[in-house]
């Protein structure tokens, strides 16, 4: 009996590390309904539901084994945020990136790195950014961009337990002050804290929780990196999706920052819908299992860079 009740111990540990390895619905959910909680107040820089979302994401790097790339994992910078029209004087708040890293194996190669991102910010309790006439409510931002938010979580912790593999590096940012204009990249970039010219390729989420009945998958900026429009294409439509691949078409989120700078860059999400900037954007509209479905897409996405010894070099889409 006690040889059989160790078996099932076991079992039982193997079963669970393996679930904290793998991306599940579960975990998503999870993470999305922390992040949209209304004690968070729609994430809004400088208040401190952001401040709780920063601790959160903080401590959810450090238990998968994430290295701190700054100190204590956080990237401080000053956001002035948006106004009304009519309101001239534009409030500055101390907000921050959250970044994290795995290290490469390669000796030559571990110098070079992948960016995955996305940013956790949104839009408090509305504003001039809003495309609803409320105010004084929760935006939650289920999709914008708690999912995107969940998505670098999930796939954050399936590579660190894949380390071994990778020849490049792979730093994970959560960006502050998207909303307020890409703000938290805008920082990064500027301020990189590792050379700049060693960013081969950056990855960007926002919005990737509506995946559609036709699964589409929407991306811009495949064509400046090489290969980049076939690559996507091909493994996309290997785990079933009917992606929409463009080579420029690069768009309006914080992988722009990193296009500006030179960087290859693949923006993704699953498409525009009416609750955009509503405090409808909630949990209930979110696609589970097709966040589950993207996830594991980016993740091969960026293992497959991030093992191979292939140059990734700028191709400009201009």
């Amino acid at each position: 009996m006690k040889k059989i009740a160790l078996l099932i111990v076991f079992i039982a540990s193997y079963f669970s590390v393996l679930s904290q390895t793998e991306i599940t619905e579960n975990e998503i959910k999870d993470h999305i309904e922390f992040l949209i909680l209304d004690k968070n107040g729609g994430r809004f820089p400088g208040e401190k539901g952001a401040k709780r979302v920063v601790k959160y994401i903080k401590k959810e790097f450090k238990t998968m084994g994430l290295q701190p790339l700054s100190k204590n994992y956080k990237q401080h910078f000053k956001a002035q945020l948006r106004v009304d029209k009519g309101i001239e004087e534009k409030p500055e708040v101390t907000t921050c990136n959250v970044i994290g890293f795995i290290e490469g194996h390669d000796p030559v190669l571990k110098n070079e790195y992948i960016v995955l991102g996305a940013h956790y910010d949104h839009l408090g309790l509305g504003g001039p950014s809003s495309k609803s006439d409320k105010r004084g409510v929760v935006y939650h931002g289920a999709d914008d961009n708690a999912s995107g938010t969940a998505a670098l979580l999930e796939i954050a912790e399936k590579l660190a337990s894949k380390k071994e593999t990778l020849k490049r590096s792979i730093i994970f940012i959560a960006f502050g002050a998207e909303e307020q204009g890409l703000l938290g990249s805008k920082y990064f970039v500027e301020n990189p804290l590792i050379p700049i010219s060693k960013i081969k390729l950056m990855i960007n989420m926002d919005m990737v929780g509506r995946l559609n009945a036709k699964k589409h998958v929407y991306m811009g900026g495949a064509g400046t990196f090489p290969d980049g429009v076939s690559f996507m294409t091909t493994l996309g439509k290997s785990l079933g999706f009917n992606p929409i691949v463009h080579a420029g078409s690069v768009g309006g989120s914080d992988h722009v920052s990193f296009y500006k700078a030179g960087i290859s860059v693949l923006g993704i999400h699953t498409g525009g819908h009416p609750q955009y900037h509503t405090p409808e954007d909630t949990l209930e509209l979110i696609n589970l299992e097709g966040e589950k479905q993207v996830c594991e897409y980016i993740f091969q996405t960026i293992l497959n860079k991030a093992s191979s010894a292939d140059t990734i070099q700028f191709i400009n889409q201009d």
